[in-house]
């Protein structure tokens, strides 16, 4: 399945991020794949790097990167109407780009298997 997948597919609602966090989770050395079936709306992804992981010229660097990576490898080991997140771990910006790569694939075919960790509850807000 080689469909082809483009910046019309990217995730921007804070409801889709919040509903693929209670998908399937892969974890990886250089980021963490959560995946969720999207009820036929194709294959969409997103990506998120929180500020801890550095300041803005850091993140933007790690989004080209993921972004990159899901350009090359979800059209061939995608899951069909699914959506997928990346989420940026600290070290991930240094790690090298091939490694990277190969993890991602292999992040994705263990998703498809349906191996990795099952979502997390929607957290509460604590009262005071």
């Amino acid at each position: 399945m080689s469909t082809r997948v483009t910046s019309q597919d990217v995730l921007t609602a804070r409801a889709d991020f919040l509903a693929a966090n209670r998908g399937l989770r892969v974890p990886a050395r250089g980021f963490v794949l959560l995946v969720r079936p999207n009820e036929g709306r194709g294959m969409r992804y997103g990506i998120t790097v929180t500020k801890k992981i550095g300041n803005a010229v850091v993140r933007n660097r790690m989004k080209r990167r993921f972004r990159e990576l899901l350009w090359a490898h979800l059209p061939e080991h995608g899951l069909p109407d699914h959506d997928h997140v990346l989420i940026g771990r600290d070290g991930g910006v240094e790690r090298d780009f091939a490694k990277l790569s190969s993890e991602l694939v292999c992040a994705l075919a263990k998703a498809a298997r349906g191996e990795g960790q099952r979502g997390r509850p929607p957290r509460r807000k604590q009262s005071k």
